[in-house]
């Protein structure tokens, strides 16, 4: 993650070479932001908050959890289907039906 930053910050840090001052400020700024946002809040401010709420910090509050839709992205609520006999069409019969399952 840093390292993408770091990255970012050097490309928007050549902007500042331009003649144009409006290509100069522009990339000053998105530079300056991608750096208080990596190396400031996400390595200092979010750690620090997250250490002082500990567990609460990952708790949902009751309301929001009813609003917030139950998606099933693993398919775990999914019905079983049992496996076909080996007479079943498409299915090898003997000892590959064996091995399968």
């Amino acid at each position: 993650m840093e390292a993408a930053a770091l990255i970012m910050v050097a490309i928007f840090g050549g902007f500042v070479f331009n003649e144009d001052p409006i290509i100069k400020s522009i990339g000053f700024a998105l530079a300056f932001g991608v750096f208080v946002d990596a190396f400031i809040v996400r390595m200092t401010l979010v750690p620090a908050v997250l250490a002082l709420l500990g567990r609460h910090a990952w708790r949902m509050p009751g309301w929001l959890d009813r609003l917030v839709p139950d998606v099933d992205i693993e398919g775990a609520r999914l019905p079983v289907l049992a496996p076909a006999g080996p007479g079943a069409p498409g299915e090898p019969a003997g000892r590959e039906a064996a091995v399968r399952l």
